[in-house]
């Protein structure tokens, strides 16, 4: 059950929301007596700070550019490094596909020892 709701009236509850926190924890920390309140109050701040911060942030990217500072995290790229240089006569993206398979066999020996009563729990 799918009810439709504007940019206008998400964003208006957003900041409902994020105005709600930073009065709960300002009363609860205003009020309380010990630190333990105190704690929880501060965690309704925090709350409230990240709410406003996700809030800004698609104001605050439009209108600084922040592409430069912030790189975009989708275009992270792990790349393995292929080992010793197999000479010049190979292709680059043959060398890439080695270097993976090397990477994985890797990782799956290493599994294969850490796993108990594996073949590779014997020292070699």
């Amino acid at each position: 059950m799918d009810i439709p709701i504007s940019t206008r009236d998400f964003r208006c509850l957003q900041l409902a929301c994020v105005a709600l926190g930073l009065v709960a924890g300002s009363t609860i920390i205003g009020v309380s007596v010990s630190k333990a309140a105190a704690a929880v109050g501060g965690i309704f701040l925090g709350a409230a700070g990240l709410g406003l911060l996700i809030f800004a942030y698609p104001f605050l990217k439009a209108r600084f550019n922040l592409d430069h500072i912030l790189p975009a995290l989708g275009n992270l790229r792990v790349h393995p490094n292929s080992g010793p240089d197999h000479g010049e006569g190979r292709s680059n993206n043959s060398s890439n596909k080695e270097g993976a398979r090397s990477s994985l066999s890797t990782v799956t020996r290493t599994l294969e020892k850490l796993k108990p009563g594996g073949r590779g729990t014997e020292e070699s």
